[in-house]
């Protein structure tokens, strides 16, 4: 019987999947457009590879619905229940501008208003001792004005709770004795570093999110069950890692990124294979481009981050998301000037060129009228694309009003978009301390081919690497992705009063609470790693710097773990003070249940068979006029063979285009390597 695992990548305008078997690698794919009914998609891909459920071994989910609800503002309508006094956390945040200079700053609105925030008696005190019991008269009282209130969630959150969460766990119980229905998100659960702003709002987002994703969930179990599939369905995190489906009901805030962070992780994956351990992933989609570092072979991460300008406190792949993806709308501000997104049209109505209602320019538009996409064959002929509409859409909303043509006007179209995604780049590169000529580029999603050699010229990159089924890469990264669970919690302690096995205790501690929830969530894996790290400053300092800790540094002194510290804070700052005291914030205990990996397979060798589909007509912005270029079919090029710019490479999900002054070269692999200038 065939083994097969099946990925299942929800973006904002297509499902991506990618179907394994186990046996030979043979990889299967398909694409779904994302409007209606996303349960109806999901199965509908399932159909169209004729896959048999009953044989099938694992489903790996990756979707962009959680945060999609926070962006939107369409969630559940939730309660909160607080400590008295700390009412007003959510509106007071930190008490700062984020925008120092601009005159009209307003923070985001409260996802909780203020009459659905109640306060209840308790209080912990800093290490966790009660110091005034819960008052559960109060308690049930507020949990009866919630439920009348017709709240789909409540969330609570304690002071100094993550801590201790003796009051929080029996708020839960309370919740459930009171209203079963409702979901109860506490804190503690969620969350267990101190910033009582941070925490608060995670809690608040987690319990926001829950019923939506929690229904979604339910339809596709119920489902799934329905069809005999006795198998795993298993959930993307945002740190990179897969959780079981019961974990990923429960804290949705942790799949956050869940559809990006499979990109990321498969551009690792890629790069281990190819022996590249420097890498920028850009993904550019219908609707963003996100982009991640990747360095010796690890992507960066981050425990803090803000959705919607709403601070989350995750563990988490540092993604940098921009509005530029193919579907983004191009539109004139007062003054004017042309902007790119980050409004999007997504997959209903989609571009004008889509034919199906809409009638914004859009960056595929604008690629279509440039001569870069082939009308007759996107999808693989699945779609017609009418260029009639793209013209007439440019010339409306762009061309007339800046008295240009419309064909200049798709140019700078493009022009813009490419330098909103090289600025993005630079933001994790260059801005960070890396030169991004050190770094290879790894672009994928269903534009990443016609950007990459864009953004090789403008960043001066090594190579641009374009993975084979490109439009479909972020799915396939689901594949190579291990069962995780993380434990971020606060342990402040200087670090001259902290001993070796102090912190060995605290550690282990967390370890095998970790442990517990792959328990829990009925996960067993064969093989585990395990990653610790601490996050340091020295004192005086707000923010820290994230360091490993490796087995040599719990030994009988901490100076290596020190040592470590100095030299990741002059990295990241270009300073280190080895003589300042300094102190431990944060300890983290990462655990991977390692899996199986899809192994790529290498294509036959090239036999000169000609690849030329056509020529075509296009423009690019900085040559002059028209030019006529060659058209490949990817499918018919075999390793080793060299393609010179100007170029068009067609596959059925995607198209490349490789500039005059540029060469690419497929591997053994079937990976376009573009290089500047010719070998």
């Amino acid at each position: 019987m065939t083994r097969e695992r099946l990925a299942i990548d929800v973006g904002g305008t297509f499902v991506d999947f990618v179907a394994l078997d186990e046996d030979t690698g043979d990889v299967r794919i398909e694409k779904s457009p994302s409007f209606g009914s996303l349960e109806a998609r999901f199965f509908e891909g399932i159909d169209s590879l004729a896959l048999d459920l009953t044989a099938l071994k694992t489903i790996i989910h990756g979707s962009t619905m959680v945060i999609n609800t926070i962006v939107q503002e369409k969630g559940a309508r939730v309660g909160l229940i607080t400590t008295r006094g700390f009412r007003d956390v959510l509106e007071l945040g930190r008490g700062n501008r984020e925008e120092i200079y601009n005159l009209f700053y307003r923070p985001p609105a409260p996802l909780v208003e203020r009459y659905m925030r109640f306060e209840v008696s308790e209080r912990l005190d800093a290490r966790g001792r009660v110091v005034k019991p819960l008052d559960e008269l109060e308690a049930r009282a507020a949990i009866r004005q919630l439920k009348a209130a017709g709240v789909e969630g409540i969330a609570v959150v304690f002071l100094h709770s993550y801590v201790n969460p003796v009051h929080e766990e029996r708020m839960r119980e309370l919740v459930e004795e009171e209203c079963p229905d409702i979901a109860v998100t506490v804190s503690s659960q969620i969350c267990r570093e101190w910033r009582e702003f941070e925490r608060t709002s995670t809690t608040v987002l987690n319990a926001y999110t829950k019923p939506k994703l929690a229904r979604y969930l339910s339809a596709l179990e119920s489902e799934l069950a329905r069809r005999q599939f006795d198998g795993a369905l298993s959930i993307m995190q945002s740190s990179g890692g897969i959780t079981s489906l019961p974990a990923a009901r429960e804290g949705p805030i942790r799949t956050i990124a869940s559809g990006p962070a499979g990109g990321v992780i498969g551009a690792a994956a890629l790069g281990r294979q190819l022996a590249q351990g420097n890498l920028v992933a850009a993904d550019v989609g219908g609707t963003t481009f996100d982009v991640a570092l990747i360095t010796d072979g690890k992507p960066l991460e981050q425990t803090e981050h803000r959705i919607n300008r709403r601070p989350v406190l995750q563990p988490t792949i540092d993604i940098v998301s921009i509005g530029a993806g193919g579907g983004s709308v191009a539109w004139l501000d007062a003054a004017g000037g042309l902007n790119i997104g980050p409004r999007s049209v997504e997959a209903d109505p989609g571009p004008a060129c889509f034919d199906l209602g809409g009638d914004e320019a859009t960056v595929t538009d604008a690629q279509l009228l440039l001569g870069y996409l082939d009308p007759d064959y996107y999808l693989g002929e699945r779609m017609r694309l009418s260029r009639e509409r793209a013209e007439d859409a440019i010339q409306e909303r762009v061309a007339n009003p800046l008295a240009m043509s419309a064909l200049d006007a798709a140019a700078g179209i493009v022009h813009l978009a490419n330098m909103n995604m090289a600025y993005a780049i630079r933001n994790i590169t260059i801005e960070r301390g890396h030169d991004p000529r050190e770094f290879a580029l790894v672009c994928y999603g269903g534009g990443g081919g016609l950007f990459a050699g864009f953004l090789l010229n403008e960043l001066g990159a090594a190579s641009a690497i374009i993975p084979h089924n490109p439009a479909i890469f972020s799915a396939w990264g689901l594949l190579n992705a291990d069962f995780r669970e993380d434990m971020v919690r606060t342990y402040l302690k200087p670090f001259a009063d902290l001993t070796a096995r102090e912190l060995r205790a605290e550690l282990a501690a967390l370890e095998s609470e970790v442990r517990g929830r792959f328990a829990a969530n009925g996960i067993a894996p064969a093989d585990t790693a395990l990653a610790l790290h601490a996050a340091m400053r020295y004192f005086g300092q707000e923010h820290t710097v994230k360091v490993p800790i490796l087995n040599g540094d719990l030994g009988s002194d901490l100076l290596a773990l020190r040592r470590r510290f100095d030299e990741y804070h002059e990295q990241a700052y270009s300073l280190k003070l080895p003589a300042s005291a300094a102190e431990i914030v944060n300890l983290q205990v990462s655990i991977l249940g390692i899996t199986g990996k899809p192994v790529l397979k290498r294509i036959k060798a090239d036999n000169g068979k000609d690849s030329l589909k056509c020529r075509r007509n296009i423009a690019i912005r900085g040559y002059d006029g028209r030019m006529s270029v060659n058209v490949h079919d990817r499918a018919r090029l075999g390793s080793g063979r060299l393609i010179t710019g100007p170029a068009i490479i067609e596959e059925w999900t995607s198209t490349a285009l490789i500039l005059p002054d540029q060469s690419a070269t497929v591997d053994d692999y079937g990976n376009l390597i573009i290089k500047r200038g010719t070998p």
